[in-house]
């Protein structure tokens, strides 16, 4: 079916799923729109996100998008459950957070199961919530990270800043013991390595980029939904755009893209 994959995000984090979509699926072309105007969404009320989301999904929707994927941890905590609710039946709307609470049940391994996030995604508890349901054995250690989604944003990455950001919250006592982690912000791809290397490899660490990619695929393919070949380019919108944030898209997506300014 050749019709784009709409995907969403407060910011340019999100290029991170998108590039990983773009690898697994590459006939599929997408439509991707970054909210900068309004990052970051994890200080934002539930009633602001959820206005961002709606507006957002329709213009997505507007354009012919076969499937909504919500590239943001906070807006999927806060905005999924309305835009299924109101899209079912038109396009399957896809978020960050239960293909990852769906791989952790899977794994069927784990006991104690770190989470760091925003403060929006925290609050929330939906990631408590989906795990504790599927499988109440688990306990989770739950901080915010408020500090480490701008710090990449502003490309302080693999560096001596990061390394201190990140050791000191990492090294907070909540994570004794812990298993694995659930890297609870699209952005946090940018520093698994440094994340993997404090914990000497040897907690298993989650990210939405390839297991949200292969739920699309498992989507697409059980409604008929995959295209047979990419006949048009990728197109990026953002709703505030600045000279840092087209030199930061390198970084999260891999490739030297064209932000196009687009105000809702």
């Amino acid at each position: 079916m050749e019709r784009p994959i709409g995907i969403f995000d407060s910011g340019i984090g999100g290029l991170t799923v998108a590039k990983a979509i773009s690898r697994i699926l590459p006939n599929e072309r997408f439509i991707y729109f970054g909210d900068t105007a309004h990052l970051p969404y994890g200080d934002k009320s539930n009633e602001a996100i959820l206005k961002y989301s709606k507006g957002i999904s329709k213009f997505l929707i507007a354009n012919n998008c076969k499937t909504i994927v919500i590239a943001c941890n906070t807006a999927s905590a806060v905005s999924y459950e309305y835009l299924r609710d109101k899209y079912a039946g038109n396009v399957p709307i896809i978020n960050v957070i239960d293909p990852i609470v769906e791989a952790v049940a899977e794994n069927g391994t784990h006991k104690k199961i770190g989470l760091i996030a925003t403060k929006a995604t925290v609050k929330s508890g939906v990631y408590q919530e989906k795990i504790n349901r599927r499988n109440p054995e688990i306990s989770m250690a739950v901080l915010p990270t408020p500090l480490l989604a701008p710090m990449i944003e502003e490309g302080f990455s693999k560096d001596k800043i990061s390394k201190t950001v990140i050791e000191n919250y990492l090294s907070n006592p909540v994570f004794e013991g812990i298993d694995s982690l659930i890297l609870g912000c699209t952005h946090y791809v940018l520093i698994k390595d440094e994340i993997n290397d404090f914990f000497n490899g040897k907690v298993t660490l989650y990210d939405s980029t390839d297991i949200v990619a292969h739920k699309i695929l498992d989507v697409f393919e059980s409604e008929n939904l995959m295209s047979d070949k990419k006949k048009a380019d990728n197109h990026f919108y953002v709703s505030d755009i600045t000279e840092g944030f087209q030199e930061s898209t390198s970084r999260f997506y891999g490739d030297k893209i064209k932000l196009e300014h687009l105000k809702l």
